[in-house]
Protein backbone atom coordinates (compact mmCIF):
# COMPACT_ATOMS: atom_id res chain seq x y z
CA UNK A 1 0.00 0.00 0.00
CA UNK A 2 2.86 2.38 0.75
CA UNK A 3 4.25 1.79 -2.76
CA UNK A 4 0.91 2.55 -4.42
CA UNK A 5 0.41 5.64 -2.25
CA UNK A 6 3.84 6.96 -3.24
CA UNK A 7 3.16 6.36 -6.91
CA UNK A 8 -0.26 7.99 -6.63
CA UNK A 9 1.36 11.15 -5.25
CA UNK A 10 4.03 11.20 -7.94
CA UNK A 11 1.66 10.67 -10.86
CA UNK A 12 -0.37 13.65 -9.77
CA UNK A 13 2.54 15.94 -10.53
CA UNK A 14 2.21 17.93 -13.74
CA UNK A 15 -1.25 16.54 -14.39
CA UNK A 16 -2.23 19.79 -16.14
CA UNK A 17 -1.13 20.40 -19.77
CA UNK A 18 2.30 22.01 -20.02
CA UNK A 19 1.81 24.01 -23.24
CA UNK A 20 2.27 27.76 -22.67
CA UNK A 21 3.81 27.15 -19.24
CA UNK A 22 6.92 25.52 -20.70
CA UNK A 23 8.98 28.68 -21.18
CA UNK A 24 8.22 29.98 -17.70
CA UNK A 25 8.91 26.55 -16.22
CA UNK A 26 12.31 26.32 -17.89
CA UNK A 27 13.30 29.81 -16.74
CA UNK A 28 12.17 29.56 -13.14
CA UNK A 29 13.11 25.96 -12.36
CA UNK A 30 16.76 26.58 -13.23
CA UNK A 31 16.91 28.33 -9.86
CA UNK A 32 17.30 24.99 -8.10
CA UNK A 33 19.37 21.90 -8.82
CA UNK A 34 16.54 19.46 -9.49
CA UNK A 35 15.28 21.61 -12.37
CA UNK A 36 17.21 19.76 -15.07
CA UNK A 37 15.47 16.51 -14.21
CA UNK A 38 12.02 17.99 -14.80
CA UNK A 39 12.76 18.05 -18.52
CA UNK A 40 12.56 14.24 -18.58
CA UNK A 41 8.98 14.08 -17.34
CA UNK A 42 6.35 12.74 -19.71
CA UNK A 43 2.86 14.21 -19.27
CA UNK A 44 1.37 11.21 -21.07
CA UNK A 45 3.37 8.79 -18.95
CA UNK A 46 2.14 10.37 -15.75
CA UNK A 47 -1.46 10.37 -16.94
CA UNK A 48 -1.11 6.71 -17.90
CA UNK A 49 -0.24 5.78 -14.32
CA UNK A 50 -3.00 7.99 -12.96
CA UNK A 51 -5.48 6.17 -15.24
CA UNK A 52 -4.13 2.78 -14.15
CA UNK A 53 -4.47 3.68 -10.47
CA UNK A 54 -7.99 4.94 -11.09
CA UNK A 55 -9.00 1.81 -13.02
CA UNK A 56 -7.57 -0.48 -10.36
CA UNK A 57 -9.51 1.28 -7.62
CA UNK A 58 -12.71 0.87 -9.60
CA UNK A 59 -11.99 -2.77 -10.39
CA UNK A 60 -11.26 -3.52 -6.74
CA UNK A 61 -14.79 -2.33 -6.08
CA UNK A 62 -16.03 -4.83 -8.68
CA UNK A 63 -17.15 -2.18 -11.17
CA UNK A 64 -15.96 -3.41 -14.56
CA UNK A 65 -18.05 -1.03 -16.69
CA UNK A 66 -16.68 2.03 -14.90
CA UNK A 67 -13.11 0.75 -15.34
CA UNK A 68 -13.25 0.59 -19.14
CA UNK A 69 -12.89 4.36 -19.87
CA UNK A 70 -9.73 4.85 -17.76
CA UNK A 71 -8.24 1.66 -19.21
CA UNK A 72 -8.83 2.90 -22.76
CA UNK A 73 -7.39 6.30 -21.80
CA UNK A 74 -4.34 4.62 -20.26
CA UNK A 75 -3.73 2.67 -23.48
CA UNK A 76 -3.90 5.79 -25.65
CA UNK A 77 -1.69 7.82 -23.35
CA UNK A 78 0.88 5.05 -23.03
CA UNK A 79 1.12 4.93 -26.82
CA UNK A 80 1.68 8.69 -26.86
CA UNK A 81 4.28 8.44 -24.09
CA UNK A 82 6.17 5.90 -26.18
CA UNK A 83 6.79 8.64 -28.76
CA UNK A 84 8.02 11.31 -26.31
CA UNK A 85 11.69 12.11 -25.91
CA UNK A 86 11.76 11.26 -22.21
CA UNK A 87 11.97 7.54 -22.93
CA UNK A 88 15.29 5.69 -23.03
CA UNK A 89 16.63 2.15 -23.25
CA UNK A 90 18.70 0.67 -20.43
CA UNK A 91 19.20 -2.46 -18.36
CA UNK A 92 17.63 -2.18 -14.93
CA UNK A 93 20.99 -2.98 -13.35
CA UNK A 94 22.31 0.35 -14.68
CA UNK A 95 19.66 2.42 -12.91
CA UNK A 96 20.38 4.25 -9.66
CA UNK A 97 17.53 3.27 -7.31
CA UNK A 98 16.21 6.02 -5.05
CA UNK A 99 16.27 4.91 -1.41
CA UNK A 100 13.38 7.27 -0.63
CA UNK A 101 11.05 5.15 -2.76
CA UNK A 102 11.94 1.42 -2.75
CA UNK A 103 10.36 -0.77 -5.41
CA UNK A 104 7.37 -2.96 -4.69
CA UNK A 105 8.16 -6.21 -2.81
CA UNK A 106 6.67 -8.03 -5.82
CA UNK A 107 8.98 -6.25 -8.28
CA UNK A 108 10.84 -8.53 -10.70
CA UNK A 109 13.94 -6.86 -12.14
CA UNK A 110 14.49 -7.13 -15.89
CA UNK A 111 17.71 -8.85 -16.93
CA UNK A 112 17.93 -7.27 -20.40
CA UNK A 113 17.75 -3.67 -21.68
CA UNK A 114 14.20 -2.37 -21.92
CA UNK A 115 12.50 0.91 -22.85
CA UNK A 116 11.66 3.07 -19.83
CA UNK A 117 8.95 5.75 -19.67
CA UNK A 118 8.99 8.51 -17.01
CA UNK A 119 5.65 8.29 -15.19
CA UNK A 120 6.01 10.56 -12.17
CA UNK A 121 8.29 12.72 -10.06
CA UNK A 122 8.68 14.31 -6.66
CA UNK A 123 10.90 16.93 -5.02
CA UNK A 124 12.33 15.74 -1.69
CA UNK A 125 14.31 17.60 0.97
CA UNK A 126 16.45 16.21 3.78
CA UNK A 127 15.23 15.92 7.35
CA UNK A 128 17.80 18.52 8.42
CA UNK A 129 16.29 21.30 6.31
CA UNK A 130 15.07 24.41 8.05
CA UNK A 131 11.31 24.41 8.71
CA UNK A 132 10.66 27.11 6.12
CA UNK A 133 12.40 25.04 3.43
CA UNK A 134 10.48 21.90 4.37
CA UNK A 135 7.28 23.90 4.16
CA UNK A 136 8.31 25.26 0.76
CA UNK A 137 8.91 21.75 -0.61
CA UNK A 138 5.54 20.55 0.67
CA UNK A 139 3.83 23.57 -0.88
CA UNK A 140 5.69 23.15 -4.17
CA UNK A 141 4.74 19.48 -4.47
CA UNK A 142 1.11 20.39 -3.79
CA UNK A 143 1.28 23.08 -6.45
CA UNK A 144 2.86 20.68 -8.93
CA UNK A 145 0.23 18.06 -8.24
CA UNK A 146 -2.42 20.66 -9.04
CA UNK A 147 -0.64 21.68 -12.25
CA UNK A 148 0.47 25.09 -10.92
CA UNK A 149 3.98 24.74 -12.31
CA UNK A 150 5.11 28.40 -12.42
CA UNK A 151 3.95 28.91 -8.84
CA UNK A 152 5.80 25.80 -7.72
CA UNK A 153 8.95 27.03 -9.44
CA UNK A 154 8.73 30.29 -7.53
CA UNK A 155 8.18 28.40 -4.28
CA UNK A 156 11.26 26.24 -4.87
CA UNK A 157 13.50 29.28 -5.04
CA UNK A 158 13.32 29.32 -1.25
CA UNK A 159 14.87 25.86 -1.18
CA UNK A 160 17.65 26.41 -3.72
CA UNK A 161 19.99 23.43 -4.07
CA UNK A 162 18.77 21.74 -0.86
CA UNK A 163 16.43 19.37 -2.67
CA UNK A 164 16.60 16.24 -4.82
CA UNK A 165 14.32 15.02 -7.55
CA UNK A 166 13.05 11.43 -7.69
CA UNK A 167 11.69 10.08 -10.98
CA UNK A 168 9.39 7.08 -11.39
CA UNK A 169 10.08 4.92 -14.46
CA UNK A 170 7.88 2.23 -16.00
CA UNK A 171 9.08 -0.45 -18.45
CA UNK A 172 7.14 0.24 -21.65
CA UNK A 173 6.61 -3.26 -23.03
CA UNK A 174 5.80 -4.80 -19.64
CA UNK A 175 3.32 -2.02 -18.87
CA UNK A 176 1.69 -2.35 -22.28
CA UNK A 177 1.29 -6.10 -21.81
CA UNK A 178 -0.22 -5.75 -18.34
CA UNK A 179 -2.59 -3.04 -19.53
CA UNK A 180 -3.72 -5.15 -22.50
CA UNK A 181 -4.42 -8.12 -20.22
CA UNK A 182 -6.33 -5.92 -17.80
CA UNK A 183 -8.47 -4.56 -20.62
CA UNK A 184 -9.31 -8.05 -21.89
CA UNK A 185 -10.23 -9.24 -18.39
CA UNK A 186 -12.32 -6.14 -17.76
CA UNK A 187 -14.27 -6.53 -20.99
CA UNK A 188 -14.88 -10.18 -20.00
CA UNK A 189 -16.23 -8.97 -16.62
CA UNK A 190 -13.39 -10.47 -14.57
CA UNK A 191 -12.47 -7.62 -12.19
CA UNK A 192 -10.17 -9.66 -9.95
CA UNK A 193 -7.96 -10.83 -12.81
CA UNK A 194 -8.00 -7.34 -14.34
CA UNK A 195 -6.91 -5.76 -11.07
CA UNK A 196 -4.11 -8.29 -10.71
CA UNK A 197 -2.86 -7.41 -14.20
CA UNK A 198 -2.79 -3.72 -13.31
CA UNK A 199 -0.94 -4.54 -10.11
CA UNK A 200 1.74 -6.18 -12.24
CA UNK A 201 2.08 -2.90 -14.14
CA UNK A 202 2.46 -0.98 -10.89
CA UNK A 203 4.97 -3.50 -9.54
CA UNK A 204 7.19 -2.86 -12.57
CA UNK A 205 7.80 0.79 -11.67
CA UNK A 206 11.30 1.78 -10.55
CA UNK A 207 12.23 4.99 -8.74
CA UNK A 208 15.57 6.53 -9.66
CA UNK A 209 17.71 9.25 -8.14
CA UNK A 210 18.35 12.72 -9.51
CA UNK A 211 21.97 11.81 -10.28
CA UNK A 212 20.79 9.18 -12.74
CA UNK A 213 18.02 11.39 -14.14
CA UNK A 214 20.56 14.03 -15.15
CA UNK A 215 22.46 11.50 -17.28
CA UNK A 216 19.46 9.80 -18.91
CA UNK A 217 19.99 9.54 -22.69
CA UNK A 218 16.90 10.11 -24.88
CA UNK A 219 15.78 7.18 -26.98
CA UNK A 220 16.85 7.41 -30.62
CA UNK A 221 14.15 8.91 -32.83
CA UNK A 222 11.87 9.84 -29.92
CA UNK A 223 9.76 12.95 -30.36
CA UNK A 224 8.79 15.46 -27.69
CA UNK A 225 5.08 15.75 -26.87
CA UNK A 226 4.64 19.33 -25.73
CA UNK A 227 1.12 19.03 -24.47
CA UNK A 228 0.91 15.34 -23.67
CA UNK A 229 -2.30 15.02 -25.69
Amino acid sequence: MRFIASLAVMTGLFAAPLGAQAASLHKDLEQFRAARAFNHLSADGQRTMADILNAKQVLDAGQTDAAIPPLYDAGKRLSAAAKANGQFVAAESSLHPAPQHPVSPAHVASSTPVTWIPVGGEVIGSETLAPEKKAAIATANTQLKSGNIPQAAQTMQVVGADAVFILALAPLEQTQGALNRATVFTEARNPKEASEALQQALDGVVFVSEDFVETMPPASGAQQSATGK
